[in-house]
């Protein structure tokens, strides 16, 4: 299960940032999960919760926004945002597609104090 390392990493990131403000501790982490970022948000919430204990987030609550699959279309230029994983523009139906939104995990924001 990837998602345990991938929090592991997200809590060195936050330990990071919030010793940088001199936080005491973070009351709230914000994801952006992409549809096709290869993250399971349940067991990316399950991986949270077992790694905050005694750590800087031990009372911190888990935001995940899903973040649906946006195209812009080489043929017709056209931006979609794709209700199925289909890389296939919906108005020409044109293979030719680039992503530009929906394949990564980010940390948007933390609350801290």
């Amino acid at each position: 299960m990837h998602e345990y390392s991938i929090i592991q990493a997200l809590m060195d990131q936050v330990e990071t940032i919030a010793d940088e403000n001199s936080a005491e501790k973070v009351t709230k982490v914000i994801l952006k999960i992409g549809v096709m970022s290869g993250v399971e948000p349940h067991l990316l919430e399950v991986a949270f919760n077992t790694f905050k204990e005694k750590t800087i987030c031990e009372e911190a609550e888990l935001v995940m926004n899903i973040q649906p699959l946006s195209i812009r279309c080489g043929q017709c230029q056209e931006q979609s945002e794709l209700k199925a994983i289909e890389y296939c523009c919906p108005k020409c139906s044109s293979l030719e597609v680039d992503v530009l939104d929906g394949e990564d995990m980010y940390l948007m924001s933390l609350e801290m104090c």
